[in-house]
C-alpha cells in the first residue's frame, strides 16, 4: 500500500453519500428522523408491533427519573418471538444458525424448526435442573450453538442469564455469580483456540468452591478432554439435554420482566451488574439491527464477528438477527485460526452480506495485509459495521476499498452495554458518511454533545455526550444497587443521562466520538483527546496500532505517552527504530499540534488486549506513571504488560 494513499487517507474529509440503487430498496427514509422527533414516545410505541405480544401492551414510556418503563401492561415471551414464531410463520426451514467452528471443516446448519426443539430441550432439562422464573444462570460458555440455545431457553423460562466472557478467570466468574446470587450454571469442558484445546470447566470448578449456593452445572462436551465431576451438581448436556423432551409451550411475562444481567469491569471498583428488561430491549435490539444493517430476512446472510460474552454479541448475534429471522454466521475462532485469510474464506464461501466487527480487529486485519483477501470474492457483502471504540479513519479507508470494494455503506455504530443497542450511527441508502464519524443519532434517540454546564455546544466544538430522553432498551439499573445507578448515570446532569464519553459536532453537525472522557488529558492547559493522537499516529504509514494515555509530568501537569506497534514489515528494520519513532512525534505535530507529540514512544511487539479485543489503556497508564500493576487477569497475554514495562526506557525519546 503506497504510503501516499495513507496519508491521503490520514486527512480524508470526503463525504459518502448513499448510492441511488442502495437508497431505492433502503428499509428507512429520511422521513422517520421527522416522524420519530415530532414524538418519540409514539415512534417507539409503533416500533413494538414489530413484536408478538401474548397482551400487547396499552402504555409507552412511565418515566420517573432516572427509572423507566416502556410497554408496561404487555405481556410476552423473548424466546417465542426470536424462534417459534418464525415457525409458526412456515420459514421452520429457513438457516437460523450457520455455525462456523475454530477447525476448518467443522460446522454446523441449525434451522428455526431445529432451533425450536433444542431450545425447547434446554428449557425443559433446566426446569428438571430446578429453574424457574426470576433465577439467574450463568453462562460461562465459547462461541458454539450451546451458548445460544441456552440463552434462549433461560428467558423462555422467564429465568435470566448473567453470560461471562469464557475469557475470564476463575475469580471474575465467581464475582460474577456471587453478586447476582446464581444458583446454576451452563459451561463446557473447553474451547478451542487455533486447533488447541483450552479448559473451561477447571474455572467454574474453582468458582464453585467459594460459591456455595450453586444448585446444578450443566457441561457441555466440546474439546472432549478430561474434567474432575461432582456427582452432586454437574450434568452433562447430552445426558440431559438431549433425552429431554422436544416441545415446549412458553408462557407470556410482563413487559418489563428483568430478561438479563450483563457486568461491565469498568476500571475501579467492583464489576456493575447492568440489568436488562424484555419487551424495550426486545424492541431495541429488532429495530436497531432492522434500520441500521438494512436487514433484508430472505437474502442477508450476516455476520456479528463478536462475542456473546458482551452486549455486542447478545444484541446483534443472538436477539436482533434471529428477532429478524435471518441466517446468521456464528464464528467460534479467532481471525487467524487457520491461517490470516480465514475469515475471507468465510465471507466468499457463505456469501455473507452483512459484516460488523470492532476497529481493533479491522486495524489487525489491515496490518496483516491485503495479500490476505485479495484472492477472495467479497463482492456478496453490502454493509459494513464498526463497533467498540471510535475507528480511525485510515482504518475506514481500508475497510471501504479493500474489503467493501467501495460499494458498502459502513455504519459506524456508538452504544453501550447499559443503552442495549445501537444510539448513533449512520443509516445505510438514508444518511451520508464520513470515515470515522457516527454520524447523527438514530430516530427516537434523542443526544446532544454539551459543555461542563450541560449547555449544547455549537457546531465544530467539543463537549460531554449525553442521552436527553429515555429509550426503550435503556438499562433499569444496576443490580443490587440503585444508588450507584444514579450516582453512575444520573448525577452529573439530573434527569440526562451521561455516557462517560466525550464527543465533538463538526461544523455539519454530525457527531465524532472522542473517548472516555477519562482518556482526556490536560497538557499544559490544552486538552487533549487520546483518541484523536492515537488516530494520528495510526495514520503513520509504518504503524499497525497505538495506544495512548496521559502521565504525570512536573512540568505539563500530564505528558502524552505513546504506546506503539509497528506493521510487520516495518519491525524487521531494528536500526531505523530511532528514526522511525522521531518520525512518528513530528507527523502528531503536524497532525495535531507540537502539544500534541508524545513526550515518550514505546515500541512494542504488542499491546495488552482484553479476549474481547480492547486495549487496556488503564494498565499502560499504569506503566507509564511507574505504578503497581492493576488487575491483568482479563488480559489475553498476562505476560504483555510486564514486557512493555521492560520496554519504558529503551526506544523512547522525550524533549
Amino acid at each position: 500500500m503506497a504510503n501516499e494513499q495513507i496519508e491521503a487517507w490520514l486527512h480524508e474529509m470526503r463525504s459518502f453519500e448513499p448510492s441511488a440503487t442502495f437508497a431505492e430498496k433502503a428499509n428507512v427514509s429520511a422521513s422517520e428522523y421527522g416522524t420519530a422527533s415530532q414524538d418519540p414516545e409514539a415512534w417507539w410505541q409503533q416500533q413494538s408491533k414489530r413484536l408478538t405480544w401474548t397482551t400487547a401492551p396499552t402504555k409507552g414510556l412511565e418515566w420517573n427519573p432516572p427509572f423507566a418503563t416502556w410497554f408496561a401492561d404487555g405481556m410476552l415471551n423473548a424466546s417465542f418471538n426470536c424462534v417459534d414464531r418464525h415457525v409458526e410463520a412456515g420459514k421452520g426451514s429457513k438457516v437460523a444458525i450457520h455455525w462456523v467452528g475454530d477447525g476448518e471443516g467443522e460446522e454446523r446448519v441449525i434451522t428455526y424448526s431445529e432451533l425450536q426443539e433444542l431450545v425447547s430441550k434446554c428449557a425443559n432439562a433446566l426446569t428438571d435442573l430446578g429453574v424457574s422464573s426470576g433465577d439467574r444462570v450463568a453462562v460461562y460458555m465459547p462461541m458454539i450453538p450451546e451458548a445460544v440455545i441456552a440463552m434462549l431457553a433461560i428467558v423462555r423460562l422467564g429465568a435470566m442469564h448473567s453470560v461471562v466472557f469464557a475469557g475470564f478467570s476463575a475469580d471474575a466468574l465467581a464475582s460474577r455469580i456471587q453478586d447476582s446470587d446464581c444458583h446454576f450454571i451452563v459451561t463446557a469442558d473447553g474451547q478451542f483456540r487455533r486447533g488447541v484445546p483450552v479448559p473451561l470447566k477447571p474455572a467454574v470448578d474453582e468458582a464453585v468452591n467459594v460459591c456455595p449456593n450453586i444448585e446444578a452445572v450443566l457441561v457441555v462436551e466440546r474439546t472432549g478432554t478430561d474434567v474432575a465431576w461432582n456427582d452432586d451438581i454437574d450434568h452433562w448436556w447430552h445426558e440431559t439435554v438431549d433425552l429431554s423432551s422436544p416441545i415446549h409451550n412458553c408462557e407470556g411475562f410482563p413487559a418489563e420482566h428483568n430478561m438479563f444481567l450483563m457486568y461491565t469491569s469498568g476500571t475501579t471498583g467492583k464489576p456493575k451488574g447492568i440489568l436488562h428488561s424484555t419487551a424495550g430491549y426486545l424492541v431495541g435490539a429488532t429495530t436497531t439491527y432492522a434500520n441500521v444493517f438494512d436487514i433484508k430476512p430472505e437474502s442477508d446472510i450476516c455476520w456479528t464477528a463478536a462475542d456473546i460474552g458482551w452486549i455486542t454479541g447478545h444484541t446483534y448475534i443472538v436477539y436482533g438477527p434471529l428477532l429478524n429471522g435471518v441466517t446468521q454466521v456464528m464464528y467460534e475462532g479467532l481471525p487467524d485460526s487457520g491461517g490470516r485469510d480465514r475469515w475471507w474464506k468465510i465471507v466468499e464461501r457463505l456469501k455473507v452480506s452483512i459484516l460488523y466487527t470492532a476497529p481493533t480487529t479491522i486495524r489487525t486485519l489491515m496490518k496483516w495485509g491485503t495479500e490476505h483477501l485479495q484472492p477472495y470474492d467479497l463482492s456478496s457483502l453490502r454493509v459494513l459495521g464498526s463497533v467498540g471504540e471510535p475507528i480511525n479513519p485510515e482504518a475506514w479507508m481500508w475497510y471501504r476499498e479493500f474489503v467493501g470494494g467501495n460499494n458498502c455503506p459502513i455504519v459506524d455504530t456508538w452504544w453501550q452495554t447499559e443503552t442495549g443497542s445501537i444510539m448513533i450511527s449512520p443509516l445505510p441508502g438514508v444518511t451520508s458518511t464520513k470515515p470515522g464519524a457516527a454520524m447523527r443519532a438514530l430516530p427516537g434517540i434523542n443526544v446532544d454533545v454539551v459543555d461542563e454546564a450541560g449547555k449544547s455546544v455549537p457546531n465544530g466544538h467539543g463537549g460531554l455526550l449525553v442521552i436527553t430522553k429515555p429509550w426503550p432498551s435503556m438499562t433499569r439499573g444496576i443490580w443490587g444497587d440503585p444508588e450507584r445507578f444514579e450516582e453512575t448515570y444520573w448525577s452529573k446532569f439530573p434527569g440526562i443521562y451521561f455516557a462517560g464519553d466525550g464527543a465533538k459536532r463538526d461544523e455539519d453537525g454530525d457527531i465524532w466520538l472522542l473517548g472516555r472522557v477519562d482518556d482526556v488529558m490536560n497538557v499544559s492547559g490544552h486538552r487533549l483527546s487520546t483518541t484523536e493522537i492515537e488516530h494520528a499516529i495510526v495514520g503513520f504509514p509504518a504503524v499497525a496500532e497505538a495506544a495512548v494515555v496521559g502521565a504525570s509530568d512536573e512540568t505539563t501537569g500530564q505528558a502524552v505517552v505513546a504506546f506503539v506497534t509497528l506493521k510487520l514489515s516495518e519491525d524487521e528494520h531494528e536500526n531505523d527504530h530511532a528514526v522511525i519513532i522521531e518520525a512518528i512525534r513530528q507527523h502528531v505535530s503536524k497532525a495535531i499540534s507540537p502539544i500534541a507529540k508524545p513526550r515518550q514512544i514505546i515500541l512494542t511487539p504488542e499491546l495488552p488486549k482484553t479476549r474481547s479485543g480492547k486495549i487496556m489503556r488503564r494498565l499502560l497508564k499504569d506503566v507509564a506513571e511507574q505504578r503497581t500493576l492493576g488487575d491483568v487477569t482479563t488480559l489475553t497475554d498476562p505476560t504483555v504488560v510486564a514486557m512493555i514495562s521492560g520496554l519504558m526506557g529503551q526506544h523512547s525519546t522525550e524533549d
